[in-house]
């Protein structure tokens, strides 16, 4: 199998369905891996650090930020979250495909450092389908679910520089249309 882009990228709202996408993408394919971002949020239940995200403290984040390691770095919704230049580039050197689970800010400023990259923009059928699924996840409070949707404005327009957005409205439909537009065709 081969592929469009060493890089690619997926952004959506929260709730909009890349951490689902990209971990079946890994499955499936297995020259696929997944940048794992530092964070300064806390740890979700059943998520494991190094695995989910690489979960440091703020001042640690900041200590990085200092020292340039980071590839593309970001606030978002009162915590920090990044991806660490090493990573991304040991990935590279052992011939993966790295995939990427940003946000918008985070995805274009991937996009600049590799012009190559695909990005793609994974919309929910609706906002309300999208608070359906942040009210199954069950971490999300009232409060931080109405702060995600403020934010929805922001991340559509964002998504107008993306290279694709794909409705992810069928799980199974959504991964066809993520092939078509990654995969070199003829393979």
């Amino acid at each position: 199998m081969r592929f469009k882009s060493p890089y690619i990228v997926f952004s959506a709202p929260s709730g909009g369905g890349k951490t689902t996408v990209v971990k079946l993408l890994t499955e499936k394919y297995p020259e696929m891996v997944i940048s794992v971002s530092a964070t300064t949020r806390p740890k979700r239940p059943g998520e494991v650090n190094g695995v989910d995200y690489h979960f440091i403290t703020k001042q640690e984040f900041e200590n990085l930020i200092k020292k340039g390691r980071f590839l593309e770095y970001e606030q978002v919704h009162g915590h920090y979250y990044g991806t660490l230049k090493e990573h991304v580039d040991n990935h590279i050197k052992n011939n993966k495909v790295v995939l990427f689970d940003i946000d918008v800010n985070g995805a274009l400023s991937i996009k600049r450092h590799y012009p190559e990259a695909i990005l793609i923009f994974l919309k929910p059928p609706s906002e309300e389908e999208l608070i359906k699924r942040l009210k199954q996840r069950r971490t999300e409070t009232e409060e931080s679910i109405n702060r995600r949707l403020k934010r929805l404005p922001f991340e559509y327009e964002q998504a107008k520089k993306f290279d694709h957005v794909i409705v992810n409205d069928d799980l199974q439909n959504t991964i066809k249309e993520i092939e078509k537009r990654i995969l070199i065709s003829g393979e």
